[in-house]
C-alpha cells in the first residue's frame, strides 16, 4: 500500500528549490511569445472564458501531436538531472536518439549516451521513480508509450496511474480521482473551485510567425495556498484553428502527508501539416512519509522530423 501511495502521489506531482541551482529550461510557454498586449479584450472577437474553457475540456489534438510522433522520423536529446538535500547535482543522464517509424516499426538508434552519478540501482532501474515514470512516458527508454494505441486503464499494473498524469497534463481541469488528498483540488473548473481562479488574455506570436492567444490561469490574490494545489494554467491557443500549441503547469501543495512543487511545460509545432511536439521541460521536488526525498529537472527536445511511409 506504502509503494502504491508513492507511485501514485509520484505520477501526479514533482520545489523549485533548486532553481537557482541551473539554469531553468525555458520553463513557461509565454517566454516563447512576443506579447502584443498584456491584456486583449477577447468579448471583441467573440470569445469569452468560458471559450477557452470549453476548449481546454474538449480538445484532442495536444496528446495527438504525441501519437502523431508514430509517423515521423525524428531526433531526441535528452537532458536530466537529479538533485541531493542540498540542492547540489548528484546525477546526470544525456541522451540523444534517432527515432525511425518507417512502416510502422519503431527503432531506436543512440546517437550520443551519457549517464554520470546516482542515477541506476543495482539492478539497473533508475534510482528515482520520478525519473522512471517520465522517462517510461516522454523519453522511451522502454518500449515507446507514443507510438503504441491507447492501453486500456487496468490493462497493467502501472496503466491507471500513467492515464492520471495524462488528465492532468493533456486536459487539467478535470477531476483526476484515487489520488490521496489531492482529488479533489484538480477539477479547477467544477462548482467547487472555479471561485478560486481568475483568468488573463493576451495575443501575441509564438515562435515569432504563428499567431496566439495566451488563456492563462492563476488563483485569486485572496486564496490561501491551502485551498488550491493547481497554481497556474497557461495554454497557446493558434488563433486560426483554435488548437493548443503548448501549456505551462504549476502544481504546489503541502500537508501532513505530502509536500511537493512542479512546474512544466510542453510545445508543439507544425511539420507537413501536422501538430508535433518540439520541447517538454519539467523541474520539481516531491517529499512523502517513509520514502526518500527526489528532486529532479528534464529538458527533452524533439527536432529534425521528416515524415515517414
Amino acid at each position: 500500500m506504502k509503494k502504491l501511495l508513492t507511485i501514485i502521489i509520484l505520477l501526479c506531482i514533482g520545489t523549485t528549490a533548486f532553481a537557482q541551482q541551473i539554469k531553468r529550461f525555458n520553463p513557461d510557454t509565454i517566454r516563447s511569445i512576443m506579447i502584443d498586449s498584456n491584456l486583449v479584450n477577447i468579448k471583441s472577437h467573440r470569445l469569452n472564458a468560458q471559450d477557452f474553457i470549453d476548449a481546454m475540456l474538449a480538445d484532442t489534438s495536444f496528446y495527438q501531436a504525441f501519437r502523431n510522433m508514430k509517423r515521423f522520423a525524428f531526433n531526441a536529446e535528452n537532458r536530466v538531472y537529479t538533485y541531493d538535500k542540498k540542492n547540489k547535482v548528484n546525477g546526470k543522464i544525456y541522451r540523444k536518439i534517432h527515432h525511425s517509424n518507417n512502416m510502422g516499426a519503431h527503432k531506436m538508434e543512440y546517437l550520443a549516451k551519457n549517464d554520470s552519478g546516482a542515477i541506476l540501482k543495482k539492478n539497473g532501474k533508475y534510482e528515482l521513480y520520478t525519473v522512471e515514470m517520465f522517462d517510461y512516458i516522454f523519453m522511451n527508454a522502454y518500449n515507446s508509450d507514443f507510438v503504441k494505441s491507447d492501453a486500456p486503464v487496468g490493462g497493467g499494473k502501472n496503466e491507471g496511474y500513467k492515464a492520471k498524469l495524462k488528465t492532468l497534463i493533456f486536459t487539467p481541469g478535470r477531476k483526476v480521482t484515487g489520488i490521496p488528498f489531492i482529488s479533489s483540488k484538480t477539477e479547477i473548473f467544477g462548482p467547487d473551485l472555479k471561485q478560486f481562479y481568475t483568468y488573463q488574455f493576451a495575443r501575441g506570436k509564438y515562435l515569432d510567425t504563428i499567431p496566439v492567444y495566451r488563456f492563462k490561469i492563476i488563483p485569486k490574490t485572496s486564496i490561501q495556498d491551502d485551498d488550491v494545489m493547481i497554481k497556474e494554467v497557461t495554454t497557446i491557443f493558434d488563433t486560426r484553428t483554435f488548437e493548443i500549441l503548448g501549456r505551462y503547469i504549476d502544481m504546489k501543495f503541502k500537508n501532513f502527508l505530502v509536500d511537493f512543487d512542479v512546474q512544466m511545460n510542453i510545445e508543439c509545432n507544425k511539420f507537413d501539416g501536422e501538430l508535433l511536439p518540439i520541447k517538454i521541460t519539467y523541474q520539481g521536488n516531491w517529499d512523502i512519509p517513509f520514502h526518500k526525498e527526489e528532486r529532479a529537472s528534464f529538458l527533452i527536445v524533439h527536432k529534425d522530423y521528416k515524415k515517414e511511409k
